[in-house]
């Protein structure tokens, strides 16, 4: 998992306990296992491969260069191999962020042009038809009729609001039922919906800030979620000590396999 603000790649053996943690060049954002070894990462500026046995960085592209107040956020690969990539408007004041997708090739499309304020939770379908995607300013997960073939998206349609709520939907991850799980950034849960957006059940947290979910250990039973420290007061991590920490939770359902790069 990452620390954004940190620069840090961080990586937990469940097994022993162990967690290995590497100093990125940059703010490192999301990133997808490589097929072929190593990462496909979306750095705060752009796209790159990284090895994580030598350190280093082969630059893809940065296709945002020309919009300074921008960074990226989110990435996932998808059951084709593809990664897909959002950006998000730095300074939280507008919505100049985009989504875009990684080919195999390494062809980049834009998927969405502009008018998403923080991209977050892509999550497929266990079907492959469908796409819920988050932007977290506007405080909306939407649905999109997907075709797993080409990667295109269409039929939009709102899944989960949170307007008018103090927490807003961050990252989030699929299970075997085909139900979703999303952190809720500053609402202390991670919320389970229905495939229709009915929600099932939260989990609640000792941390205000969640900020992404995801299934793993041996069996894809344990719920691993993550929290950030960002913009919190001393007196709030006075009061609540674990915030920045990693958690782990029995779920009660498995997760599935996340796809790898395949560029």
């Amino acid at each position: 998992w990452v620390d954004i603000e940190g620069r840090l790649l961080h990586r937990l053996r469940p097994e022993t306990g162990r967690i290995d943690v590497w100093t990125m060049p940059e703010r490192i954002a999301s990133f997808a296992l490589r097929e072929q070894g190593g990462l496909v990462v979306a750095f705060a500026s752009g796209l790159a491969f990284l090895d994580l046995d030598t350190g280093r960085v082969d630059w893809l592209c940065k296709p945002e260069a020309h919009l300074p107040h921008n960074r990226f956020n989110e990435g996932k690969a998808d059951r084709r191999g593809r990664f897909w990539i959002g950006s998000m408007d730095d300074k939280l004041t507008a919505s100049t962020g985009s989504l875009y997708r990684l080919d195999t090739d390494l062809s980049l499309t834009t998927v969405i042009d502009g008018g998403i304020g923080i991209s977050n939770c892509m999550v497929w379908s266990l079907e492959n038809d469908r796409f819920w995607f988050a932007d977290t300013l506007k405080k909306q997960v939407s649905v999109f009729d997907y075709d797993h073939v080409t990667g295109n998206l269409s039929n939009r349609a709102p899944f989960v609001d949170t307007t008018g709520q103090e927490y807003g939907p961050d990252g989030g991850t699929i299970d075997e039922d085909g139900f979703l799980w999303i952190a809720m950034w500053g609402g202390s849960k991670v919320s389970r919906f229905a495939p229709d957006g009915c929600l099932d059940r939260d989990i609640h947290l000792p941390v205000s800030k969640p900020s992404s979910c995801m299934f793993g250990g041996p069996d894809l039973c344990t719920l691993y979620v993550t929290s950030a420290i960002w913009d919190s007061s001393p007196e709030e991590l006075r009061q609540r000590p674990q915030t920045g920490g990693l958690f782990a939770i029995d779920a009660g359902v498995r997760g599935v396999p996340e796809p790898r790069f395949a560029g």
